[in-house]
């Protein structure tokens, strides 16, 4: 805890109205910190045409929006230019003066904040979101020029956040990454992105209207090609016939929504796709506690938020055995891996689940919900709320990792 309220800035380089685990991650955080007290400001991309410009907003956060332009190979994301927001972010720095900086990504915004905090000798946090390997589908190059850009990047990547006094990321898997492809040699410390427990919980007597004739596998994100959303739906198309009550529910928009209704032609299952679009949170929480499996196959998870949140809906899961999704299954308890990229042996693990008698399931579920209490929100929000003052949580990581 700390001693007194604070004045906190957090750097977000993607932010709602942006739909992306570590856009969704910046805003929690920043209400999170609103409501114990301290005063935030939150310096991201302007989603608009717009120039700069500050306004508040949810009962007293500050966001500060840069000046932007549409990223050319990317449907929605905005970007700032470092020259375009120098000095505007230099500005900002000396009218707020901020206790502490915390930057969510390496690149542009969270670039310019972390130099010019620097130069302030303001305390600053950094968390990495960011995999530099997921930019490829959005990069209209070769692939040599893709693999040394990727090289590059995660050495800007430790040249910028290593300036920080602490470096975190969401999981060990991703703080190994950072260690190995990015050569950090600053301790990184995994610190989840934390869920709020009781908002997917099912109430007691709660009933959820859904037809009873049916079964349900459920997938929320974003639309985009590492989600690898085809191969589910090619797994779909491939589960027993006396499975074809089975139907596929998609929460989310993106790039790739026509790829998708398209494959679900060609796969003849467009009858048991649903393609939900953009969901409100309740709608979303009614996804999870309709569906009977949650299944994420994308292999650029960092953390996968939406896989806590099925499991905090007490959900089974099957996850891609890829990055970081492999510590959230505990084989044959609470789920399955599946090899990425594998639809048949998707469609086996599923079929798996949906055969089982619905105690056993149901049991699957609970044990979901109870491996990811230790991912609670509040531990999070406590972890930082002491970086932000103090390294000594920090200190305390390295010793651990030093003595093992």
């Amino acid at each position: 805890m700390t001693s007194g309220p604070l004045t906190i800035m957090i750097g977000a380089d993607t932010y709602p109205p942006d739909i992306n685990g570590a856009a969704q991650f910046g805003h929690r955080l920043a209400v999170a910190m609103k409501e114990r007290g301290h005063a935030v400001h939150v310096v991201a991309a302007n989603p608009d045409d717009a120039k700069s410009e500050t306004h508040e907003v949810e009962g007293g956060i500050v966001e500060h929006r840069l000046i932007s332009h549409h990223a050319p190979t990317h449907p929605y994301i905005r970007i700032c230019t470092p020259w375009g927001i120098w000095r505007e972010v230099g500005r900002i720095l000396d009218e707020v003066k901020p206790d502490v900086v915390h930057v969510q990504c390496h690149y542009i915004v969270g670039r310019v904040l972390v130099l010019q905090a620097k130069r302030r000798r303001i305390r600053l946090i950094a968390t990495n979101h960011f995999m530099p390997e997921n930019l490829d589908p959005f990069l209209p190059f070769p692939k040599w020029f893709n693999d040394a850009f990727a090289k590059f990047s995660w050495g800007d990547m430790r040249r910028i956040l290593e300036r920080a006094q602490v470096v975190t990321t969401p999981t060990p898997i991703a703080a190994k990454a950072m260690k190995e492809a990015g050569h950090f040699r600053k301790p990184v410390i995994p610190i989840s992105n934390g869920i709020e427990l009781a908002d997917y919980e099912p109430n007691p007597d709660e009933v959820i209207s859904k037809n009873p004739d049916e079964m349900r596998i459920f997938f929320a994100g974003r639309l985009a090609i590492e989600k690898n959303i085809d191969v589910l739906i090619e797994a779909l198309s491939q589960l027993p016939s006396h499975l074809n009550n089975v139907v596929l529910e998609i929460a989310g928009t993106g790039e790739i929504l026509e790829t998708l209704q398209a494959k679900a032609v060609e796969c003849g299952v467009e009858d048991r796709v649903r393609f939900l679009g953009y969901v409100s949170d309740e709608e979303l929480r009614e996804g999870y506690l309709r569906a009977n499996v949650f299944c994420q196959p994308g292999t650029a998870e960092l953390q996968s938020l939406v896989t806590l949140e099925a499991m905090s809906a007490s959900r089974p899961l099957v996850l891609a055995n890829a990055l970081a999704l492999p510590h959230l299954v505990e084989e044959g308890k609470n789920g399955f891996l599946f090899e990425p990229g594998n639809s048949t042996e998707l469609a086996e693990k599923l079929a798996y689940i949906l055969e089982l008698p619905k105690p056993e399931r149901k049991a699957m579920g609970a044990y979901s919900h109870e491996m990811v209490k230790k991912h609670a929100a509040k531990k999070t929000w406590d972890i930082f709320e002491s970086l932000y003052t103090s390294s000594e949580k920090y200190y305390e990581f390295v010793l651990g990792q030093n003595q093992k």
